[in-house]
């Protein structure tokens, strides 16, 4: 099974084009369910039976896994299948009919107009690190990229001049987004003054870098972004999309359409990005309620 699994892996590396961290997910779900195959002496996937694929569930409910844990584990579990039937590896998919779990949808956490510009006003640009923190946070709020995209961004990615940038999301599709004055500002003020600084070879590609020279990490921007969330005095719980999230909410906020907003978060299905019209719609009923004298 490990091999079929490594072939599986190949395959969305190779033909779907999808990211590394996509692929390290399938992994992980997929090494997990060949464990519990094996600890139930099964050999052959042309023996595995729903039965053995209810179980493994069943065992992460009872490791007390989330919904959407165990929902995701069986998109995989799906996928790897329709993959082996595919691939005349198996003849029939134990996974066919089975049910996923009920999520609860929940919107995802924004942060106020207010609250993102106290965010912004925090690094200290006098700095070094404070001028490149700077210019991330104004980079990030103003297009509403991913955390994953914008430590993938590379000095040519950025047209200043044009005012837009050039970044590959999910799937190794390229997508350009525009870029605000006040984003355009403060990269400009970076790569003069902080990137000069912070670079030690001067091949690297990379825009945004570390104290050592090389690309920032996901997790290095991770701390960085929850550093002046308290200084910010930002109560709300942040994490790495935070910013995407309250881009788009405010873009539709005032008036943006859906469509675009699409585009320039780079979802390939609307639905996704309709979620953010839910927030807007229930922050504008908190504002009737709390103004309104007949509310």
């Amino acid at each position: 099974m490990d091999k079929l699994i490594d072939r599986f892996i190949q395959y969305l590396a190779v033909e779907r084009g999808l990211a590394n961290n996509t692929l390290e997910s399938y992994r992980r779900d997929l090494t997990n369910f060949a464990n519990h195959v094996r600890q139930n002496s099964i050999t052959d996937v042309n023996q595995l039976r729903r039965a053995t694929i209810i179980s493994f569930l069943a065992d992460l409910q009872r490791k007390g896994k989330a919904n959407s844990t165990i929902s995701r584990n069986l998109a995989s579990i799906r996928t790897f299948f329709g993959f082996l039937l595919r691939d005349g590896f198996i003849d029939g998919d134990p996974t066919a009919n089975l049910e996923s779990p009920k999520i609860e949808k929940r919107l995802p956490k924004v942060l106020s107009v207010e609250e993102v510009e106290a965010l912004l006003q925090s690094p200290d640009i006098s700095k070094v690190s404070g001028l490149r923190d700077k210019a991330m946070l104004e980079l990030l709020y103003a297009t509403g990229i991913r955390v994953t995209e914008l430590v993938s961004l590379n000095v040519e990615d950025v047209n200043l001049n044009m005012g837009f940038l050039k970044c590959t999301g999910k799937g190794n599709k390229e997508r350009i987004i525009p870029l605000g004055s006040v984003a355009e500002r403060y990269v400009h003020q970076y790569l003069a003054r902080s990137r000069t600084k912070l670079v030690r070879d001067i091949h690297e590609p990379a825009l945004f870098l570390n104290h050592h020279g090389r690309r920032l990490s996901r997790q290095g921007f991770w701390k960085i972004i929850k550093k002046y969330a308290k200084l910010a005095a930002i109560d709300k719980e942040i994490t790495p999309h935070t910013l995407r999230h309250s881009f788009a909410t405010h873009l539709l906020e005032n008036g943006a359409d859906l469509r675009s907003v699409q585009e320039m978060l780079g979802h390939a299905d609307i639905s996704t990005t309709q979620i953010y019209t839910h927030i807007t719609k229930t922050r504008l009923k908190e504002v009737y309620e709390q103004t309104h004298p007949r509310a």
